[in-house]
């Protein structure tokens, strides 16, 4: 097999791919084969009938498209693989020629495909990264402690008007015209959450009990999306939360310690743990936010086009110009930051462990509320190991820069974020006790993606 590559653009390719007839021969011989088995022609047995027959009365076209289409993906993997291509997508094939007779000629086709673009990554080490120190002040502290009050609470009513972070029960109901659209009783919302309608907390705002008042406000979802409505609200009780007094009873009620001193510097601790967490999460942010800054990373519109009919398509909303556009950021950056960290990932060598693999898809498999087990095995069915490996090769490769550079907080001192980012010898025994499953998937970039059967000579 031959296969040459012209670039069309930085995110496109043309791959040409000549196929000599003894490379083709196989499958030409399962067409032969499964023609037989399917066809019936006087004094043959099915799937005894000869290859001659065969052409005299089926056509030699026949078997040849067959053959083609069984043969194709596989070719087209090879000569993939044989150029170093990563495609981003299905790849738009033509075959351009294909054996005239049994034993003659060759197959030839092109495939235009887009690819990860080539990209220069800056030095790691001229890179500089700053987060924010983990100074513990009392007002952190009183910040928990407040937390922790609140989750003790105690739901009261009063007898005033209702302010911001009270409690309200109340009774809602919302009509377009004469039409009512929606209606709830008797539930509890908190002033200030905003989390209902668009203009609730205003109107709820120095409601007494049993008090009722109506504004309008355009509606955020549902098929009345974008409309105006008018909503009646009615006030059935204003609450507020008790807290408990913080002393040392509360501090033995809410924690394992006996005094509040103690509990507060448990709290205090908390908070340093929380802030040295933050601060590496925040230093794998901002290198990500530096490398885009610092590269020109071409996206492939295809890809682009092909994830937001999707999405849309999923949410059945393909009609929607707006949410288009909206998607269409949204997975353009996407995409920019995967190649972006693909070949990040493959300038540092990084390899996944099993074990890696298997705590990412356990972790995985909590979010969606399924058992471990069978989440890997429904992914396992679908081809989908290979994009979880991605997944965890592109945030294993940002953790393994970060090794590359000094992160300092904002006083100035270096940050040591090992605990998070891990260091080569943990690397190494990573490697020593499973094997590494890289190879499986460089990057979910679809390397494989072969072409569609419907290809036709």
């Amino acid at each position: 097999m031959k296969s040459a590559v012209e670039t069309l653009d930085p995110t496109k390719v043309k791959l040409t791919v000549e196929v000599e007839y003894d490379e083709l021969k196989p499958s030409i011989d399962h067409a032969y084969k499964h023609i037989a088995e399917q066809v019936n022609i006087p004094g043959f047995r099915k799937g005894k009938v000869p290859p001659r027959i065969i052409d005299q009365r089926v056509g030699w076209g026949a078997v040849v498209e067959h053959a083609v289409n069984d043969a194709l993906s596989g070719f087209y993997r090879d000569a993939v693989t044989a150029e170093s291509l990563r495609p981003l997508g299905q790849p738009d094939v033509e075959v351009t020629e294909v054996p005239a007779a049994a034993g003659e000629g060759q197959l030839a086709f092109t495939a235009e495909v887009e690819v990860r673009p080539e990209i220069t990554l800056p030095e790691l080490s001229a890179i500089e990264i700053t987060v924010d120190s983990t100074e513990v002040t009392d007002a952190d502290v009183d910040e928990r402690l407040e937390s922790l009050r609140e989750r003790f609470g105690t739901l009261v009513g009063v007898d005033r008007p209702a302010v911001e972070g009270d409690y309200v029960v109340i009774d809602l109901k919302a009509v377009i015209g004469d039409e009512e659209i929606d209606s709830v009783s008797g539930v509890s919302y908190q002033i200030g959450a905003g989390n209902m309608l668009e203009g609730l907390d205003e109107a709820l705002t120095g409601l007494s009990t049993d008090e009722t008042t109506t504004f309008a406000t355009k509606l955020a979802g549902g098929e009345h999306e974008g409309e105006e409505a008018q909503v009646t609200v009615t006030a059935t009780a204003v609450k507020e939360r008790d807290l408990p007094t913080p002393d040392d009873d509360f501090a033995q009620l809410a924690s394992e310690f006996d005094t509040l001193d103690e509990l507060k510097a448990d709290l205090r601790e908390q908070v340093v743990s929380t802030k040295t967490s933050n601060q590496a999460v925040a230093a794998r942010d901002l290198l990500l936010e530096k490398l885009i800054e610092a590269v020109e990373v071409p996206v492939p519109s295809g890809a682009v086009e092909a994830e937001v009919h999707r999405h849309l398509e999923n949410e059945d909303r393909l009609s929607d110009d707006e949410h288009r556009a909206e998607v269409t950021v949204d997975a353009t950056k996407a995409l920019k930051n995967q190649i972006l960290l693909d070949t990040l990932a493959e300038k540092l060598e990084v390899q996944v462990g099993q074990g890696e693999l298997v705590e990412y898809l356990v972790q995985a498999s909590q979010q969606y509320g399924m058992d471990p087990n069978q989440f890997i095995s429904s992914l396992d069915q679908g081809g989908q190991i290979p994009a979880m490996v991605g997944e965890v090769a592109r945030s294993k490769a940002l953790a393994v820069a970060l090794r590359e550079i000094e992160v300092k907080d904002a006083d100035g001192n270096v940050v040591d974020l090992t605990e998070f980012i891990g260091d080569e010898e943990a690397d190494a025994a990573e490697a020593d006790a499973t094997e590494t499953v890289a190879e499986d998937a460089e990057t979910s970039d679809e390397s494989t993606a072969a072409p569609d059967e419907a290809a036709k000579a």
